[in-house]
């Protein structure tokens, strides 16, 4: 499960993709418009802000914006970012991986051979699927195309 800081995370982001270009969005007007605590969304934006995914801008016209292009912003790498390593054990994860304390070996590992195939389309998903993508629908038609 995702944490609800990433879901905000990326409530947030879908707000600041539907904006006019250039155009910056206050915060409480997310806050307002996804029943976000202001407090709470301030700390994600910040996070997201040195991570190079959105930008503030101070000031009468201030607010904040996305860096770079919906189109180039992925699920997975706003999931890694708030909720860390995108995994189902430790011994799958790409970037902190952790050999399981009460297994012998992966290669024997029935458990480790079916996560691994979860582990793969889960990331197949969310590392092909854009904020922008997220905006158009069917969606579905995106993911069944992803795992097909």
């Amino acid at each position: 499960m995702i944490t609800q800081k990433a879901k905000y995370a990326l409530r947030a982001l879908t707000i600041l993709a539907r904006a006019d270009a250039g155009v910056p969005v206050l915060i409480s007007e997310i806050a307002t418009q996804q029943k976000i605590p202001k407090k709470f969304l301030e700390q994600i934006l910040l996070e997201l802000k040195h991570r190079d995914i959105v930008e503030s801008r101070r000031g009468k016209q201030g607010g904040y914006l996305l860096l770079k292009p919906a189109e180039e912003i992925t699920f997975g790498e706003i999931l890694r970012i708030i909720d860390g390593p995108i995994a189902p054990l430790p011994c799958l994860s790409l970037t902190a991986y952790r050999r399981c304390s009460d297994c012998d070996g992966e290669q024997g590992c029935e458990i480790h051979h079916v996560f691994s195939k979860v582990a793969d389309a889960m990331r197949k998903v969310l590392f092909n699927t854009t904020i922008a993508d997220a905006l158009r629908r069917p969606e579905s038609a995106t993911v069944t195309r992803l795992l097909a």
